[in-house]
């Protein structure tokens, strides 16, 4: 019986569910490969750690997304151009309105400005594009939509590690007439750690959580400090529940499966343990 590509969505999606987070973008590109017909559908909803590009025209890094793809190609923020570069075929890719590649701009001057302080280094990425939203703003402005990302790695030669943080945040804004715009943002955050003396240890994964506020804006301007603190709100607590579920648990299982004391000590506390339960409960 051949199955619909909704069943094949959906058992595809399962599988990866099911997979070495460690190994996502090679089991993505297999499953594209198998099943070309849902590519762009397993594309936009699997979330993989962010590929570093570099703009010809500013000099800058860039990180890629399926959110600036055109094809093979991956738009700056930097210089608003495709690379590798599309040709005669630019002026038909994905753009921005000139308001909204003006709001980009200043978008991605702030975000680098919190990758600093926040990340001391990394790189960090923001685009937007427009919506078909009716509801309108004081200033007669429409909806849009857009995505931060933001990636910082590591790599210590000294202890044998590396690793990598991945934070995809994408936002849709809806303003309303009354002077609030409802923000609505789903974000992600991929961790990956090795140690790379002879592969001992490895955690990979990753969390998505949403979030939906309606705040007061005046501006344009007042969309990006808005959606910059309900990022910062987010990255916080997901950063506190990443240490809790996997450096939490983890030495949970470590220190439960190996003890630096002597067996004859354990034994011995057990021991005392259970004769002073055994004396309190004679009491």
């Amino acid at each position: 019986m051949q199955q619909s590509e909704e069943e094949i969505l959906d058992s595809s999606l399962d599988l990866l569910r099911r997979l070495d987070p460690k190994h996502i973008s090679k089991n993505l590109e297999t499953i594209c490969r198998i099943q070309p017909s849902i590519a762009e559908e397993l594309l936009s909803s699997i979330d993989t750690p962010l590929q570093v590009s570099r703009c010809e025209k500013s000099g800058k890094s860039y990180l890629c997304c399926d959110y600036n793809r055109d094809g093979d190609s991956f738009r700056s923020p930097w210089s608003n151009s495709y690379y590798p570069s599309l040709g005669s075929e630019e002026s038909d890719a994905p753009h921005p309105s000139e308001h909204l590649r003006e709001l980009e701009k200043f978008a991605n001057d702030s975000f680098d400005i919190y990758r600093d302080l926040y990340y001391e280094g990394g790189i960090s990425s923001v685009y937007l594009w427009d919506t078909e939203d009716d509801d309108v703003g004081p200033d007669g402005q429409l909806g849009f939509a857009g995505v931060a990302l933001l990636k910082k790695q590591v790599d210590s030669s000294s202890v044998n590690t590396q690793g990598s943080w991945d934070s995809i945040h994408v936002f849709e804004i809806e303003p309303s007439s009354n002077g609030k715009a409802n923000y609505k943002v789903t974000s992600t955050v991929i961790l990956d750690l090795e140690n790379d003396e002879d592969n001992e240890m490895y955690l990979s994964g990753n969390l998505t959580r949403q979030t939906e506020k309606k705040v007061q804006f005046t501006d344009s301007a007042s969309h990006v400090s808005n959606i910059g603190s309900i990022v910062e709100d987010t990255e916080s607590k997901l950063r506190n529940l990443l240490q809790e579920v996997y450096f939490g648990k983890t030495k949970d299982i470590l220190t439960d499966l190996r003890s630096i004391e002597p067996l004859n000590v354990k034994n011995q506390e057990k021991l005392m343990h259970k004769q002073l339960i055994e004396n309190f409960q004679k009491v």
